[in-house]
This record gives C-alpha cells, sequence and structure tokens, in this order.
C-alpha cells in the first residue's frame, strides 16, 4: 500500500535531486546531502529541478490555508465508508493498472536512513539530528558472522528469518521500491528484509520480481489497520520497521493503534523510520471540492486515501505508543519543471522514533 504519490507529483527524495549509485550491490554509496541546494536569488530558480528547505511567506501560507479550507466539507458518511470498505479493491486496481513502471527505486534512504544499510560508510551524514541512530543496532552485529547466514532460509526456524542477526519489516512496501534496495546495498550476511502490503496484487509484483530471494525476504498481506492480525515475526525481534509514504493511507482513527501495534515488534533500541505527506504539500492543495473525507484527509480519483501530517500529530503518534523522538523534521522542498517554467512546493515530514534500549 505504498501510496501512489508520484501522481500528486515528483517523489520525495527521487532522482529530481541528482542522486547516483555508483554500485548499488555495494556499500559504495555516493550522493548529495539533501538540504543543501538553497534558492538565494529568485532569478535562479529554474537553473535546477528542485531547492531545498524553502521557506513560505506568511502571504503563501495563509492562501495555502484557504485553499484547504475551501475544500474541507467532508463527504456524505455512507460515501465515506464505501471508499473505507472497499479500500483493498482500490488498491489492488491501481497496481493492476500500473504495476511496477510508476515507482522509482528510492535509493536516497541510504543517505536519509542509514539505519537501512548500517555496517555502509556513507558520504554524508543525513539530515541534522538524524545522527542519534540506534547504538544497538551496530551491536547487534555478530562481528564473526559468517557465510553460513548467507542462505538463510524463510522456512528455517520457528518463524521466517529466524536465524538472523538483522531484521527489517517495510510495512507498504508496494512493488518493492525501498525492499529491493535494501537488499542489493546491505549486503550483512545476517540480514533478513520483510515487506508486506494491503494489496495482494503488490505483493505478487514483488514475488515475482527476478531480484526477490526467499532467502533474505519474506513477502506477505497484511492489513496495517487490522490490529488484531498477526505478523509473521514476534515482537520485539525488529531492528528497524519502514513506512514510506503508507500511514497517510489509514484513516486518522485507525493510526494510532497501528503504530502501537508495530511499536510492540521492535526489540530494545529498535527504530521506526516515516517520510509522508506534510500539511499544505502541493498535492493537498490541489484537491478540489467533493473529495475531502475528513480534516486534512482526502479521496484520490482512483479511491485511494490519504492524509496530510503536522509534526506535532506524528510526534503524539509515536509517544502514546510509548517510542523516543530521534528525529521530527520538515522537508519543505520547491520542485521545479523547467520545460514548463512551473514551480511545485512539496511539503514532507519524516520522523525516526525508536524503543527505549535496555
Amino acid at each position: 500500500m505504498a501510496a501512489p504519490h508520484a501522481v500528486d507529483g515528483v517523489e520525495g527524495g527521487s532522482g529530481e535531486t541528482g542522486l547516483t549509485l555508483s554500485d548499488s550491490s555495494t556499500c559504495d554509496v555516493k550522493r548529495p546531502q539533501f538540504g543543501t541546494r538553497f534558492l538565494t536569488d529568485p532569478r535562479q530558480v529554474f537553473q535546477h529541478n528542485a531547492w531545498d528547505n524553502v521557506e513560505w511567506t506568511d502571504e503563501q501560507e495563509a492562501t495555502a490555508k484557504k485553499k484547504v479550507l475551501e475544500n474541507s466539507q467532508p463527504l456524505p458518511p455512507e460515501k465515506q465508508e464505501e471508499y473505507d470498505s472497499r479500500a483493498n479493491e482500490y488498491w489492488n486496481g491501481f497496481y493492476t493498472i500500473h504495476e511496477n513502471r510508476f515507482f522509482k527505486d528510492r535509493h536516497w534512504l541510504f543517505t536519509e536512513f542509514p539505519e537501512l544499510a548500517p555496517q555502509c560508510s556513507l558520504n554524508h551524514e543525513s539530515h541534522p539530528g538524524a545522527s542519534g541512530a540506534v547504538e544497538s543496532q551496530q551491536n547487534s552485529q555478530d562481528g564473526e558472522q559468517s557465510g553460513e547466514h548467507a542462505a538463510l532460509s524463510h522456512t528455517d526456524g520457528d518463524f521466517p528469518g529466524s536465524s538472523a542477526t538483522y531484521r527489517i519489516l517495510e510495512v507498504g512496501c508496494g512493488v518493492g521500491n525501498t525492499v529491493f534496495p535494501i537488499l542489493k546495498t546491505n549486503n550483512d550476511p545476517g540480514l533478513f528484509v520483510y515487506c508486506c502490503d494491503f494489496s495482494s496484487t503488490a505483493v505478487e509484483l514483488v514475488k515475482s520480481n527476478p531480484e526477490y530471494d526467499p532467502g533474505r525476504c519474506y513477502a506477505f498481506v497484511h492489513d496495517l489497520s487490522d490490529v488484531e492480525a498477526n505478523y509473521p515475526i514476534p515482537d520485539g525481534t525488529l531492528d528497524v520497521i519502514v513506512l514510506i509514504f503508507v500511514l497517510s493511507a489509514l484513516h486518522p482513527k485507525k493510526m494510532q493503534a497501528s503504530i502501537s501495534r508495530l511499536a510492540r515488534l521492535l526489540k530494545p533500541g529498535g527504530v521506526m523510520l516515516l517520510r509522508d505527506y506534510g500539511r499544505y504539500d502541493m498535492a493537498q492543495l490541489r484537491f478540489k471540492k467533493g473529495r475531502c473525507l475528513a480534516e486534512n484527509f482526502y479521496v484520490r480519483g482512483d479511491g485511494t486515501q490519504v492524509y496530510f501530517f503536522t509534526q506535532d500529530e506524528l510526534h503524539e503518534l509515536f509517544t502514546q505508543a510509548k517510542l523516543e523522538k530521534v528525529q521530527n523534521l520538515v522537508d519543505r522542498r520547491l520542485q521545479v519543471n523547467r520545460g514548463k517554467q512551473l514551480t511545485m512546493y512539496r511539503v514532507w515530514i519524516q520522523c525516526k522514533y525508536r524503543q527505549a534500549p535496555v
């Protein structure tokens, strides 16, 4: 259920920022740090595809608030219930149409979230505040690991990847545009990656990908909002949980219980990583009347749903789940279509919250 954010514009941290991956199968990752390209002369706006940390004027923010208020009348309850009850149908329809042609691999993840490949030495630090990563993650890797883990099987032991020493779960994996870069870049022989999606169509696309390796990865169908459904992983066993543009696809009333359930899967010191839509993002301002389901919660033309967060809202969700803040920042970016001479203001929020170490 990776949100179809590319429909709304360019994905956060995509190749638009000029990122390069010298060899995705190794740790030799070379890319510029986000947040370092600043627009100091407005006349130069079309010199690059994107500008970082763009400050909004008071007038611009007032205009955005007015636009959102104009489209704040929610649809009738029966229509809201219809979209909620048919969510699985809409997501399967989305992936049936787009398959794997829609998304770009998110190689920017290793700059912003070094926890996904902690043994790799990156050229740059991530955003300020991101360096408070989990101490126990490095300690969890046994320096004497050998080839015995290289062929981990999802049928080994009591649960998939039970003999792994470093476990990552991506929730809302879509067609694998986070999972496969992780498997390529993180060459830790003790790594095992779990990935799940609400859409059975998406999961089948992941499994049919030639890069899917059952010895290092386990894909399964799961509804994040169904907190009574079991995960194929025991509580307290995950080092990292990744949510990339997925929490926003849930109804706001279901978010707290979903995050609290995920938090139980983390081991002491384990970290939850999130990147999602921020309030007044271009995608929110583009919605027309008749698409609002609740405050800051909308339905797209294809039936999929999306919420737009504030930092405080996400902080409340994570801390109520008894997680500790490592990072909570707003990424305001000005993206440019130089061909059409258009500017697009994007707002994303990036978070890291961890389970208290023992």
